[in-house]
């Protein structure tokens, strides 16, 4: 049950991040207009190829300094605070929706054949590396996020990485289906009210890890 947890929790906060409109999106959404309905997956695993490196790179890395209670403390609450200003912005353009969707601007789809299917993947990694929300994700909300994960060894780190993937490619993958096909396949109210439920998960996540580090917190200076 745990595990499927730390799966959804992934998954969750992953989408919510993927819905904000960013250098990834736009990377995707100029891909399909030139390769297709696959360009969507090939540039999430770009983006996941880096992720998987820095995940292995923290356990290897910093595992130890991971598990201290101090940094145990220090993530939590910086995750907590994070998390709570993503959900309070998600649900500030729920309330005032942008004047159009991600996609509204794309214009005719074509895709040539040609087109190696590695350029794709290398825009998902380029992109990655120079978004410096990437680096912000990763050192307080996917920090905080490995160390819960970790509680439950190898298992738990693996569900935590796919679950955070898969909210990627799903989302991703949808962009570029509806960049193709040129149809709105998510109406204007349905994606207020995607965002606006992912602001609530991420407040909720973020009260979370407000809670468990001041839990830690009891423990270190009290």
């Amino acid at each position: 049950m745990l595990i499927l947890g730390l799966f959804a929790a992934a998954w969750v906060v992953s989408l919510s991040g993927a819905l904000m409109p960013g250098p990834l999106l736009t990377i995707t959404i100029n891909e399909s207009l030139h390769r297709g309905v696959c360009a969507g997956p090939l540039v999430v695993l770009g983006h996941a190829v880096l992720e998987l490196a820095l995940v292995v790179a923290l356990l290897l890395g910093l595992q130890h300094v991971l598990t201290l209670p101090l940094v145990e403390f220090c993530l939590s609450l910086a995750g907590g605070g994070v998390l709570g200003i993503l959900g309070l912005d998600l649900l500030r353009v729920t309330w005032r929706p942008p004047a159009s969707l991600p996609w509204d601007d794309a214009a005719a789809v074509g895709s040539d054949a040609r087109d190696r299917w590695f350029a794709s993947v290398w825009a998902g990694m380029v992109t990655t590396v120079v978004n410096p929300y990437w680096e912000l994700w990763w050192a307080t909300i996917g920090a905080a996020m490995l160390v819960q994960a970790q509680a439950v060894a190898t298992a738990g780190i693996t569900a935590f990485y796919l679950g955070h993937v898969l909210g990627d490619l799903g989302w991703y993958t949808l962009v570029s289906l509806v960049v193709v096909s040129g149809r709105r396949w998510l109406s204007r109210g349905a994606y207020r009210w995607l965002m606006g439920g992912c602001g609530v998960f991420l407040l909720t996540l973020a009260v979370y890890f407000s809670y468990h580090a001041l839990a830690v917190g009891r423990r270190l200076f009290v």
